[in-house]
């Protein structure tokens, strides 16, 4: 295949091109590390709160198993209660303190013993929790305050924030942890603040008890994902920076290869070198040219002709296919355009498609296109389908093949009886003419096999009412064989073989001898 070596050009161009390359393992790298770090940082904060949050209700737990065992004795003696709240004291590990509240008043506490203040119910929320900086007793020292009522009678509960403290910093080792009970916020250094520091920005997250009235917010400071990144990834960082070096040195020694051969149909799709030959059909009873089948072929500027098999498959798997039928029409109308006074009307030419041009509707379009630069009824346009890739039936592919109908392109099947998909043509779309492969016709003298085949596909054509068109016809036997047998077209080398346009219309103006 005349897919030749081709040498970059030039020194400067494979060089920045290998650097590229070589960039690539990093800048695609650097966002993986970067999504990896920040997931493991988010996944660290979610489980820092979680694990703070149970612990503080854990707390919580306790303060509300302490005040079910006092709460009945609020509104008695506080001289006949006060050793029962500071056995329970002594028993809870998290509370400092248990108060008897009676009637809005705090007249017993297991500190002082009788006592008299007027409890602030509305300091609380949800009348359960106050965090407070500090209160009589420790006025520097935060203090949480868990409640609970029944009729004019309640329980308060003071819960040293010494233990908060601790909790938020043995689970926020590498997190800021913050708890909220209301609007006021406790940080790991045990000051309480109105709101929470705005610092800890990076995958800040907030997390509410469902079933206390606090809440815990994690988050990292600026910046966190990248200094994790430089302190955990330095390995991942050699491995991509040695990557980077393959993949680059690679490039290089492939730039100095061959070009591939994808490279080099699209160069030579940009220098316009696929150009049309026309193998004539003739109509066998009477002699006469009824039309040409458009063969494509690669007009290398140093290989010379280069015949479709050795390049139209990759053009098909690389999706090339589409723009160089398209490009092979305007040839074609080009070469005919200025003739068709050497034509007789309705004068037919064939364009092979592929299942590419079947998937929209664009062939409507190239086909309005080329039919626009004759004469209305000079020139039959036949679409041939071609068996490489199977076209299945769409509602795109009905739509396609009805309009082109009324447009007056007729659908023919080539190579019929070779491919899987012939039948099933017939059985999917309305077609207008098989063509009958070569294969077939080259063994009508001696395979009595392949004669009873092509009898039958007479024979199926004529009760489908489609015309027939003989591929391959090389001999006079040949010739005579068909027309008795009713085949109406006949193709192949006995009458002409592909050819450029100027001889085409050259040979149009001899009649073929049948």
């Amino acid at each position: 295949m005349p897919l030749h070596t081709l040498r970059s050009r030039g020194r400067a161009l494979r060089l920045s091109t290998s650097f590229a390359v070589a960039a690539l393992p990093l800048l695609l790298g650097i966002p993986l590390m970067y999504w990896q770090a920040a997931t493991l940082l988010q996944n660290r904060a979610e489980k820092s709160a979680a694990d703070a949050s149970a612990q503080f209700e854990r707390m919580l737990d306790d303060a509300a198993r302490a005040a079910d065992v006092v709460l009945p004795l609020a509104g008695l003696p506080c001289d006949d209660v006060v050793q029962t709240l500071r056995s329970q004291v002594a028993v809870s590990p998290f509370s400092r303190s248990i108060n008897l509240v009676t009637d809005g008043l705090i007249y017993c506490t297991s500190l002082m013993g009788a006592y008299e203040k007027s409890e602030d119910t509305g300091s609380y929320i949800s009348g359960q929790l106050r965090l407070m900086a500090g209160n009589v007793v420790t006025p520097d020292r935060a203090v949480l305050v868990y409640r609970q009522a029944k009729a004019n009678h309640g329980v308060l509960v003071g819960i040293d924030g010494q233990h908060l403290i601790n909790l938020l910093q043995i689970n926020g080792q590498e997190v800021r942890l913050q708890i909220g009970v209301g609007n006021n916020w406790i940080r790991p250094d045990g000051h309480v603040i109105d709101n929470p520091e705005r610092d800890a920005t990076g995958y800040a997250l907030q997390a509410s008890s469902s079933r206390y009235p606090f809440k815990i917010t994690a988050g990292y400071p600026p910046g966190a994902t990248l200094q994790y990144m430089r302190e955990h990834y330095q390995p991942q960082w050699l491995l991509f920076l040695i990557l980077g070096a393959l993949a680059g040195a690679g490039s290089y020694r492939l730039s100095l290869r061959a070009t591939s051969p994808g490279t080099a149909l699209k160069r030579a799709m940009e220098a316009d070198e696929f150009i049309p030959h026309y193998q004539p059909v003739v109509e066998a009873e009477t002699g006469q040219w009824h039309g040409v089948e458009t063969l494509m072929r690669w007009q290398h500027p140093s290989e010379g002709l280069v015949p479709p098999n050795q390049f139209i498959p990759l053009a098909e798997r690389l999706g090339l296919i589409v723009p160089m039928t398209r490009a092979l029409m305007r040839h074609i109308r080009e070469d005919f355009a200025g003739r068709t006074e050497q034509l007789p009307m309705g004068f037919h030419i064939g364009v092979n498609i592929t299942a590419a041009h079947c998937r929209n509707l664009q062939l409507i379009d190239e086909c309005r296109d080329f039919l626009a630069a004759f004469a209305p009824g000079q020139i039959t346009l036949i679409l041939e389908l071609t068996e490489r890739q199977m076209i299945a039936p769409t509602e795109i592919t009905e739509q396609l093949f009805a309009e082109l109908r009324q447009m007056g392109v007729r659908i023919a099947i080539d190579d019929f009886g070779t491919g899987h998909s012939s039948l099933a043509y017939l059985r999917e779309f309305r077609v207008d003419v098989l063509k009958i492969d070569r294969s077939f016709i080259s063994m009508i003298d001696s395979h009595s096999l392949s004669r009873h085949l092509l009898d039958n596909i007479l024979d199926l054509s004529t009760r489908l009412q489609l015309d027939l068109v003989a591929e391959g016809v090389e001999n006079s036997e040949q010739v005579e064989y068909l027309r008795q047998r009713g085949v109406r077209f006949l193709q192949g080398f006995h009458f002409a073989r592909p050819m450029p346009a100027a001889p085409l219309f050259d040979t149009l103006r001899t009649p073929p001898t049948v």
